[in-house]
């Protein structure tokens, strides 16, 4: 399998990871290695202040939910290129406004940690070892809790009947 980061202004990193469930991991590694970079860009962390504005001081949950609305109602879902899984740059996406699921979870969770919020990457299919879909959650408390941005979901929302689930931490 191919990745295909993207990177402004139009250059792209292709590299080559595994298939099946080792590429899956590798893939959520390279997007935690993003976000710990990311996090700290001042366009994210402005987003992020700019989202939870409204937000009372301390309202964690409160402060997940903005940030997870603003995604679902301004990054569109869009499959990535055929036959290459393709990860945009947090940065990047708040300019293009489109990206697939791991997109969304990148930039998610890129803009919890940037105002202290943290996150993981979780990776769920319907069969053993089978991974379609990922989504970032953040921790409130002791719970981790879901944040869905490519379905019209309330915060800890998860998809039912998972067979396969991976969760990679920072």
């Amino acid at each position: 399998m191919q990745l295909s980061q993207s990177k402004p202004p139009n250059l792209a990193a292709t590299i080559t990871i595994p298939e099946g469930k080792p590429g899956i991991v590798e893939t959520l590694k390279i997007m935690r290695r993003i976000v710990r970079k990311q996090k700290a860009a001042l366009p994210i962390r402005n987003k992020a202040l700019e989202i939870t504005q409204g937000i009372d001081g301390k309202n964690w949950v409160g402060e997940i939910k903005a940030v997870q609305e603003w995604v679902k109602n301004n990054v569109k879902y869009r499959k990535d290129i055929v036959d290459v899984e393709t990860l945009h740059l947090p940065e990047t996406l708040l300019g293009v406004k489109s990206g697939d699921c791991d997109d969304h979870a990148l930039l998610v969770a890129s803009l919890l940690e940037s105002i202290g919020h943290p996150t993981r990457f979780v990776a769920v299919g319907y069969a053993p070892d089978d991974y379609i879909h990922v989504f970032a959650e953040s921790r409130v408390g002791n719970k981790w809790v879901s944040v869905e941005t490519t379905e019209p979901v309330a915060l800890g929302w998860q998809p039912e009947n998972i067979n396969s689930r991976l969760i990679i931490h920072n």
